[in-house]
């Protein structure tokens, strides 16, 4: 009787072992299907064209972040012209950079002049499914770049709406945002992101576009504001200035907040690869540095406004966060938390300071555009030499001169023969009772309006 067990098991292993032989059988018939599994390259394709994709939308979300900041920083009676604006421009932008931009801004081995102009022509993406193309699996989709990219484009567009808001056409300002769309971006970032001289020849280092992206806005929205002239009533004749408070400033708050979060993708998704664990990280250090960036720049205008005008301004503050993200976006990656912290907070010292000096020059810039991302981006571009040692003084300063000419003589081209062919700036009595009724025949809202 003790002996059944044993008699057990050892019929059990005579069952089992056949079956083990046949299962390992199976299993060797099946290994060639290993050879399916994606390769690694293909892997890195997938997650780099992931990013690319999620950050893009990030980056879209800034359009209705800069559409809320205008519309809460504008007058009730101006408000639906900024809306249709903002509409106007993203959607003109993307059709543009579509038909030209895109070619243009990358050029490959299509250089009409060489590292100074690109290739012209539509941008194309790649068949359903890759079926019959040799398509390089090494970086990312086609399609995911040029969603990313014309998410910068159009970003740059937005920069010059706010600035010129109130007083200017509807029409003309669109038409210059196809041709700031269509040509001058693309052309000075080729020059950087295309492959260009400045970045073979300069060494010129822009992250995610402190300059490329940021000043040109800047630049385009100051050539703009100059051709333009001041709203009425803003400045008396011996340079005493008028404020004229935004309306709905809880509205700019949440801009303000939307920027903050499409940020991360402006700057994450400029890392360009998420086909390492080394890029990864590299992309979480990036968004630690925008972030701590964007709260030195409020807390440097909070308190710098405190000890001014002894109580802290709120839209300087907004601008203050703004532009401590404008500053770190050259070079989001090689600084320390505390060198990121600092970077962004002098970019919010630098909005305090220069927008009352606006004023004083008579320069109308109505949210603050010309402050947070021309004059913080020109000081994120310079601060790329404090923690990254690729970077050259000469290098960055050259550039920073090279664009910033280019972007302001052509743009104020523009803005003047618009001015002579059709006039961009709206009459006295329409500028007077609203850009709404006027322009566009309608109210942001209608049941607050007198009369």
């Amino acid at each position: 009787m003790k002996l059944r067990p044993w008699i057990a098991l050892a019929a059990l292993a005579a069952v089992a072992v056949p079956e083990l032989g046949l299962a390992q059988e199976a299993t060797e018939a099946a290994a060639p299907a290993m050879d399916d599994t994606p390769p690694m390259a293909e892997i890195g394709y997938i997650f780099t064209t992931f990013m690319f994709l999620v950050a893009g939308f990030l980056v879209f979300w800034m359009a209705a972040g800069f559409t809320m900041l205008e519309a809460g920083l504008v007058r009730q009676k101006n408000t639906t012209m900024q809306l249709m604006k903002n509409m106007g421009l993203f959607s003109f932008a993307a059709l543009m950079y579509y038909l030209v931009g895109y070619n243009l801004m990358y050029p490959g081995d299509g250089w009409t002049i060489d590292g100074w102009l690109g290739a012209f022509g539509a941008a194309s993406l790649e068949p359903v499914g890759l079926a019959e193309t040799e398509t390089d699996l090494t970086y990312a989709s086609v399609g995911s770049d040029f969603f990313f990219q014309l998410m910068f484009c159009a970003t740059t567009a937005s920069i010059v709406s706010g600035a010129l808001a109130e007083r200017i056409k509807l029409w003309p300002f669109l038409i210059f945002v196809i041709l700031l769309t269509a040509l001058i971006y693309p052309i000075q970032a080729s020059w950087k992101w295309g492959g260009g001289f400045l970045d073979s020849q300069l060494g010129f280092l822009d992250f995610a576009g402190s300059t490329v992206v940021h000043s040109v806005g800047g630049w385009a929205a100051l050539a703009g504001a100059l051709v333009l002239g001041a709203r009425i009533g803003k400045y008396d004749k011996d340079g005493k200035v008028h404020p004229m408070p935004g309306a709905n400033l809880p509205l700019a708050t949440l801009g303000t907040f939307i920027l903050w979060l499409g940020w991360f993708g402006f700057n994450g998704g400029s890392q360009l690869y998420m086909d390492t664990a080394g890029n990864v990280a590299d992309i979480s250090r990036i968004f630690a540095n925008t972030n701590t960036a964007a709260a030195g720049g409020a807390i440097a205008a909070m308190i710098l406004t405190q000890l001014l005008y002894k109580k802290p301004d709120l839209t300087m503050v907004l601008n203050g966060a703004l532009a401590g993200l404008v500053s770190i976006t050259a070079e989001p990656l090689t600084p320390s938390l505390g060198m990121a912290t600092l970077i962004g907070a002098i970019g919010g010292v630098i909005v305090v300071f220069t927008v009352p000096m606006l004023d004083r020059m008579k320069i109308d810039d109505v949210v603050g555009a010309i402050p947070v991302h021309l004059f913080a981006g020109i000081w994120g571009t310079m601060a790329v030499i404090l923690t990254n040692p690729d970077a050259t003084f000469t290098g960055q300063l050259f550039s920073i001169v090279i664009v910033g000419a280019f972007v302001f003589v052509v743009s104020l081209v523009v803005w003047f023969v618009l001015k002579g062919i059709m006039g961009i700036r709206v009459g006295e009595e329409a500028e007077m009772n609203g850009l709404d009724t006027t322009e566009l025949g309608m109210e942001a809202y209608p049941e607050f309006s007198q009369g």
